[in-house]
């Protein structure tokens, strides 16, 4: 059984409480850092840095952040065709050096088409994979330490290529994946070592796990993957409150913002799920879980909105299935960390005893 886990998200273009209002908080280093910090002072083990054009860079912040605090890892994406992959497995070795295994990675086939168009990436959805598992293989490779690396590739070939330093976390750092593809799937059981959903029905849930399950068993790997959420939670003392909040981040928002959300992102199979939950179940998909913000946010927009029971009882249930790993995310991003610090994550350290670490949340809470 493997130990629970709680990963927040950096909104590295902007913070709000209104998305009819981008940006209401701007971003800035000293933003970033007040939401790390919340985050590491709270018990999450990651933070999660996005990589969308309007974003800093993921692998700069990142860098930058990690001075700034003591223990929490980032979690940075490697998306195929933006770095080559022998720089890239440099880039990832010389940071888990230099942090003593302060990172993982996360795998992203890219869900925005029109992004990848513009920023001259260009391939299909299925050369994107291809490519990505390539990238996987070469930088696994050289980390592996087994002399120089040849590699004949349909997108890269290598002869005798070798990098300094060697990577600090043996064999290789974890590599997170989220996607709801057929390819997401594969490559998750062939490679992730997390596979993080976002929000769904639990018998989805359920189900969707022993599909993964069942494929990893092709690589001998049913035991070496595990799985998460990627969710967003509002959670206020009153459960009258917390929907009060929900209510006000999309009251505003417009046709056209909620017409981007539908076409740019057309494409990503999970983002197509999301929409359609959204269709079939309405606004609840169940009792404290909401589609609403799908309206305004691409991505993973299915929010836990309740008090600190109800929010620690859906996120049980997920557990209950199998989720082990929790990426989550709340406005503003830097209370809401402390929060579940202080009012949920101590309901589910008693609910699941020994399984995760204990937290010395921080005493101010708004």
């Amino acid at each position: 059984m493997n130990d629970l886990e709680f990963g927040w998200f950096l909104p590295t273009r902007g913070d709000t409480l209104d998305y009819a209002i981008p940006q209401q908080i701007p971003p800035s280093p000293e933003m970033f850092k007040r939401v790390v910090k919340a985050a590491e002072d709270n018990g999450f083990e990651y933070i999660l840095l996005p990589v969308a054009a309007a974003c800093w860079d993921a692998w700069l912040t990142s860098a930058v952040l990690t001075g700034a605090t003591e223990s929490i890892k980032m979690l940075v994406a490697a998306r195929p065709g933006y770095i080559n992959p022998v720089l890239l497995a440099k880039m990832i070795a010389t940071f888990d050096q230099m942090t003593k295994g302060r990172i993982s990675i996360n795998l992203i086939a890219g869900q925005n088409d029109v992004e990848n168009v513009a920023e001259g990436v260009g391939l299909s959805k299925n050369n994107r994979y291809e490519m990505m598992m390539e990238e996987v293989e070469i930088c696994k490779g050289l980390w592996s330490g087994n002399g120089k690396l040849d590699y004949d590739g349909k997108f890269y070939k290598l002869k005798q290529a070798h990098i300094g330093p060697e990577i600090y976390q043996k064999p290789f750092p974890k590599f997170y994946l989220g996607g709801g593809s057929s390819e997401a799937a594969d490559f998750s059981a062939k490679h992730a070592h997390v596979h993080l959903f976002w929000g769904d029905t639990v018998d989805r849930i359920k189900s969707n796990i022993s599909q993964i399950r069942r494929l990893a068993s092709k690589y001998e790997r049913e035991n070496e993957i595990g799985f998460g959420m990627r969710l967003q939670i509002i959670c206020r003392k009153t459960e009258s409150e917390a929907w009060a909040v929900a209510e006000g981040l999309i009251k505003n928002v417009t046709d056209d913002q909620k017409n981007i959300i539908k076409t740019h992102f057309a494409g990503s199979e999970a983002n197509q799920r999301v929409q359609q939950l959204s269709a079939e179940y309405g606004e609840m998909l169940g009792p404290n879980l909401w589609t609403g913000l799908t309206k305004a946010r691409p991505g993973a927009g299915i929010v836990i909105v309740g008090d600190p029971e109800q929010c620690a009882e859906t996120l049980q249930s997920y557990i209950d299935i199998g989720c082990h790993s929790f990426c989550l995310s709340g406005y503003l991003h830097d209370d809401e960390a402390i929060r579940f610090g202080k009012w949920v994550k101590p309901i589910l350290e008693a609910k699941n005893p020994g399984r995760l670490k204990k937290i010395a949340p921080s005493p101010q809470t708004k």
